[in-house]
Protein backbone atom coordinates (compact mmCIF):
# COMPACT_ATOMS: atom_id res chain seq x y z
CA UNK A 1 0.00 0.00 0.00
CA UNK A 2 1.22 3.38 -0.78
CA UNK A 3 2.18 6.44 1.46
CA UNK A 4 -0.31 9.31 0.45
CA UNK A 5 0.64 13.16 1.20
CA UNK A 6 -2.29 15.82 2.37
CA UNK A 7 -2.15 19.51 1.76
CA UNK A 8 -3.63 20.82 5.22
CA UNK A 9 -4.31 24.03 2.91
CA UNK A 10 -6.47 22.29 0.74
CA UNK A 11 -10.00 24.01 -0.16
CA UNK A 12 -11.51 20.04 0.08
CA UNK A 13 -10.99 20.22 4.30
CA UNK A 14 -13.27 22.51 4.96
CA UNK A 15 -16.11 20.91 2.73
CA UNK A 16 -14.99 17.85 4.42
CA UNK A 17 -15.06 19.29 7.52
CA UNK A 18 -19.16 19.68 6.67
CA UNK A 19 -20.22 16.42 5.92
CA UNK A 20 -18.61 15.65 8.98
CA UNK A 21 -20.39 17.74 11.34
CA UNK A 22 -23.51 15.78 11.39
CA UNK A 23 -22.46 12.21 12.87
CA UNK A 24 -24.35 10.52 16.38
CA UNK A 25 -20.85 10.59 17.90
CA UNK A 26 -18.91 13.23 19.94
CA UNK A 27 -15.22 13.65 18.53
CA UNK A 28 -13.10 14.94 21.51
CA UNK A 29 -9.25 14.24 22.47
CA UNK A 30 -8.91 11.12 24.43
CA UNK A 31 -8.35 11.56 28.28
CA UNK A 32 -4.93 10.10 29.80
CA UNK A 33 -7.24 7.83 32.57
CA UNK A 34 -8.58 6.46 29.43
CA UNK A 35 -5.33 4.99 28.05
CA UNK A 36 -6.34 1.53 29.02
CA UNK A 37 -9.95 1.88 27.93
CA UNK A 38 -8.66 2.52 24.20
CA UNK A 39 -5.22 0.56 24.20
CA UNK A 40 -7.57 -2.52 24.72
CA UNK A 41 -10.12 -1.55 22.81
CA UNK A 42 -7.82 -1.69 19.94
CA UNK A 43 -5.91 -4.24 20.71
CA UNK A 44 -8.98 -6.30 20.56
CA UNK A 45 -10.60 -5.16 17.54
CA UNK A 46 -7.70 -4.19 15.11
CA UNK A 47 -3.98 -5.50 16.32
CA UNK A 48 -1.07 -5.46 18.56
CA UNK A 49 1.22 -2.96 16.48
CA UNK A 50 -1.93 -0.29 16.15
CA UNK A 51 -2.28 -0.79 20.30
CA UNK A 52 1.12 0.06 20.26
CA UNK A 53 0.82 3.15 18.40
CA UNK A 54 -2.30 4.23 20.13
CA UNK A 55 -0.18 4.35 23.50
CA UNK A 56 2.64 6.09 21.91
CA UNK A 57 -0.41 8.61 20.74
CA UNK A 58 -1.10 9.02 24.71
CA UNK A 59 2.53 9.66 25.43
CA UNK A 60 2.32 12.93 23.21
CA UNK A 61 1.22 16.25 24.98
CA UNK A 62 -1.33 17.26 24.18
CA UNK A 63 -2.70 13.55 24.05
CA UNK A 64 -2.65 12.86 19.76
CA UNK A 65 -5.32 10.11 19.85
CA UNK A 66 -9.16 11.56 19.12
CA UNK A 67 -12.34 9.14 20.28
CA UNK A 68 -15.48 8.96 18.87
CA UNK A 69 -17.82 8.14 22.10
CA UNK A 70 -21.85 7.47 21.72
CA UNK A 71 -23.93 6.46 24.07
CA UNK A 72 -20.89 6.29 26.66
CA UNK A 73 -19.14 3.64 24.59
CA UNK A 74 -16.16 4.04 22.16
CA UNK A 75 -16.84 3.62 18.49
CA UNK A 76 -13.72 4.67 16.89
CA UNK A 77 -10.74 6.67 17.32
CA UNK A 78 -7.70 7.85 15.35
CA UNK A 79 -4.29 9.25 16.01
CA UNK A 80 -1.83 11.22 14.72
CA UNK A 81 1.97 12.05 15.31
CA UNK A 82 2.51 8.51 16.67
CA UNK A 83 4.84 6.17 14.02
CA UNK A 84 6.69 9.60 12.67
CA UNK A 85 6.03 13.47 13.45
CA UNK A 86 3.13 14.74 10.52
CA UNK A 87 1.55 10.71 10.30
CA UNK A 88 -2.06 10.25 9.87
CA UNK A 89 -3.18 7.05 11.37
CA UNK A 90 -3.83 4.59 12.73
CA UNK A 91 -7.57 4.71 12.43
CA UNK A 92 -10.53 2.57 12.78
CA UNK A 93 -14.15 2.54 13.26
CA UNK A 94 -16.25 -0.20 15.38
CA UNK A 95 -17.50 -2.64 12.80
CA UNK A 96 -21.12 -2.25 14.26
CA UNK A 97 -20.69 1.52 13.87
CA UNK A 98 -19.54 1.71 10.49
CA UNK A 99 -21.36 3.69 7.81
CA UNK A 100 -22.56 6.12 10.02
CA UNK A 101 -20.04 8.76 9.32
CA UNK A 102 -17.77 8.29 11.97
CA UNK A 103 -14.47 7.48 10.31
CA UNK A 104 -15.16 10.61 8.03
CA UNK A 105 -15.41 12.86 11.33
CA UNK A 106 -12.30 11.51 12.71
CA UNK A 107 -10.39 11.78 9.84
CA UNK A 108 -11.36 15.08 9.70
CA UNK A 109 -11.16 16.40 13.67
CA UNK A 110 -7.47 15.12 13.07
CA UNK A 111 -6.43 16.83 10.15
CA UNK A 112 -7.88 20.17 11.53
CA UNK A 113 -6.05 19.16 14.67
CA UNK A 114 -3.22 18.90 12.45
CA UNK A 115 -3.26 22.18 10.81
CA UNK A 116 -3.57 23.55 14.15
CA UNK A 117 -0.52 22.43 15.64
CA UNK A 118 1.17 23.55 12.70
CA UNK A 119 1.33 20.96 10.14
CA UNK A 120 1.35 22.34 6.91
CA UNK A 121 0.83 18.69 5.06
CA UNK A 122 -0.30 15.13 6.99
CA UNK A 123 1.13 11.66 5.88
CA UNK A 124 -1.05 8.72 5.62
CA UNK A 125 1.56 5.66 5.66
CA UNK A 126 0.80 2.58 4.24
CA UNK A 127 -2.70 4.20 3.16
CA UNK A 128 -5.74 1.52 2.61
CA UNK A 129 -8.81 3.56 0.82
CA UNK A 130 -6.33 5.41 -1.18
CA UNK A 131 -9.80 6.74 -3.40
CA UNK A 132 -11.06 7.40 -0.50
CA UNK A 133 -8.42 9.54 1.20
CA UNK A 134 -8.16 11.20 -2.80
CA UNK A 135 -11.63 11.92 -2.61
CA UNK A 136 -12.11 13.48 0.41
CA UNK A 137 -8.80 15.68 1.20
CA UNK A 138 -6.90 15.39 -2.64
CA UNK A 139 -4.08 13.32 -1.35
CA UNK A 140 -1.46 11.76 -3.33
CA UNK A 141 0.16 9.06 -3.69
CA UNK A 142 3.44 9.71 -2.62
CA UNK A 143 6.29 8.10 -5.42
CA UNK A 144 8.34 5.76 -3.71
CA UNK A 145 9.90 2.71 -4.96
CA UNK A 146 10.69 1.15 -1.13
CA UNK A 147 8.05 0.06 1.63
CA UNK A 148 8.92 3.55 3.04
CA UNK A 149 9.31 3.86 6.97
CA UNK A 150 7.80 0.38 7.84
CA UNK A 151 10.61 -2.02 5.87
CA UNK A 152 12.32 -3.93 8.14
CA UNK A 153 9.97 -4.01 11.04
CA UNK A 154 9.90 -6.28 13.69
CA UNK A 155 6.07 -8.50 13.52
CA UNK A 156 4.78 -11.10 15.71
CA UNK A 157 5.41 -14.15 15.30
CA UNK A 158 2.09 -16.55 14.37
CA UNK A 159 1.57 -18.79 17.37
Amino acid sequence: MPDLLVSLYSTQLAELKHRADHVGASIRPALPPELHLVVNWVREHFSENWASEVSVAFSRQPVACLVAVAGGMLKGFACYDTTARGFFGPTGVDPQARGKGIGLALFSACLQTMKTLGHAYAFIGDAGPVEFYARTTGAIIIPAPDKGIYEGMLRSMPK
